[in-house]
């Protein structure tokens, strides 16, 4: 069973995928911690309804960055949080505790990495400039943190075809679908601990 600490941003979809996963018996494991940057982040409800530890952690509370880190450090290591699950969550994390966790940050992308990630590629912008390219596919992915946007290691993809008829709406919700098809998978994957890690790679076992 491993300790499981949720970052969120918004509704918090992807954290609810992950609590059903862990009802329905297919990821051992348990949410400690829910963290969100924003104090009316659906997320946040959602863990009060659950009874979960609900923390609102930004870094316009704090004069600094390093404050800021030491402040997500100690609420991390207080809940005994053993792996960072985003979801959803739109702020960079601090590169003292992508240190303190390194290869235990996960995140979920809305397309497949390394197309179509980096600053300013979240939500509706990813699938509209995967529209606009004229891509025939994309999907999501979940990959590890480090101190870049969404250049960590790729645990896991899952693509979709991109029809003609798509519209970044349409393509939003085929690719929520799949996100939280394989965001519980891969954190299964850690929980069972079946990941492989080197420099280039993870392998799941």
């Amino acid at each position: 069973m491993i300790n499981i600490g949720v970052f969120a941003s918004g509704r918090g979809s992807n954290f609810q995928a992950i609590l059903n996963a862990i009802q329905e018996g297919l990821l051992p494991a348990r949410v400690v911690l829910v963290l969100s940057n924003k104090g009316d982040a659906g997320a946040l409800e959602i863990a009060r309804a659950y009874s979960l530890a609900a923390v609102h952690l930004s870094q316009k509370q704090f004069p600094d960055e390093g404050s800021f880190a030491a402040a997500m450090l100690d609420v991390l290591k207080k809940h005994n949080v053993q792996i960072v699950a985003l979801a959803g969550y739109l702020k960079k994390i601090p590169s003292n505790v992508v240190r303190e966790y390194r290869n235990r940050i996960l995140n979920i992308h809305p397309a497949l990495l390394p197309s179509f990630g980096g600053a300013g590629m979240y939500g509706h912008y990813v699938h509209e400039a995967v529209i606009a390219s004229g891509a025939k596919f994309s999907g999501a992915t979940v990959h590890l943190v480090d101190e870049e946007y969404d250049r960590g290691l790729i645990v896991l993809q899952k693509a979709v075809a991109v029809e003609v008829c798509d519209t970044p709406e349409t393509l939003a919700e085929k690719v929520l679908t799949i996100e939280h098809e394989i965001y519980p998978l891969a954190l299964k994957a850690f929980a069972e601990n079946r990941v492989t890690i080197n420099e280039r790679s993870v392998w799941i076992r």
